[in-house]
């Protein structure tokens, strides 16, 4: 494949609009620009993670999950386009119910943190939220695929699931919130 952005400023979104994928043009403020562009920090944030001393089988799901978010962002781009099939949310489902069975059961509240990597994934598990929010403001106005609203709901889980993992599998402490505390 070649080169496909020659040039990476083309000064046509100065007035504060932009292109879709099909060639309409929509305001830079549009339901569908602030969906993809959830997705893509979600994506970026995921590339952080990516960037920490990972086992291999983790390193190979965030790449996996990188490529769907990327497919995902094209759906957003273009609209009416599905790129996402339910084989990926079944697969995302497989990964918590298999990435669950390596850790105790989670009977309190956890705090957001552990290890640098863990507490990365639970901000990439926020973000994940805020994107499935603004996927799904668009989708009262514009079609939507059901498969991404649900691909973007089982990442999230799967997200807490991974910060859980990372942080057991590096023995870094998970803390538990305290309901009880004095101090409120």
């Amino acid at each position: 494949m070649g080169h496909r952005l020659s040039r990476i400023y083309t000064r046509t979104g100065d007035e504060g609009a932009t292109d879709l994928g099909d060639g309409s043009r929509v305001a830079k403020d549009h339901p569908r620009v602030a969906a993809y562009g959830e997705v893509d920090e979600l994506n970026s944030q995921i590339g952080l993670i990516a960037t920490e001393p990972l086992p291999d089988d983790l390193a190979q799901l965030l790449a996996q999950i990188q490529h769907d978010l990327f497919d995902l962002g094209a759906e957003m781009v273009m609209p009416g386009h599905e790129a996402l099939r339910e084989s990926r949310v079944a697969a995302l489902e497989a990964t918590v119910d298999r990435f669950n069975e390596e850790l105790g059961p989670l009977k309190e509240f956890i705090l957001p943190g552990g290890g640098r990597a863990g507490a990365q994934a639970h901000l990439a598990r926020a973000v994940s939220r805020r994107a499935e929010r603004a996927v799904y403001a668009l989708s009262r106005t514009d079609s939507v695929s059901a498969v991404t609203l649900r691909y973007l709901n089982r990442l999230s889980d799967l997200l807490f699931v991974l910060a859980r993992l990372i942080n057991h599998r590096t023995g870094a402490p998970e803390v538990l919130w305290d309901r009880h505390r004095t101090d409120k």
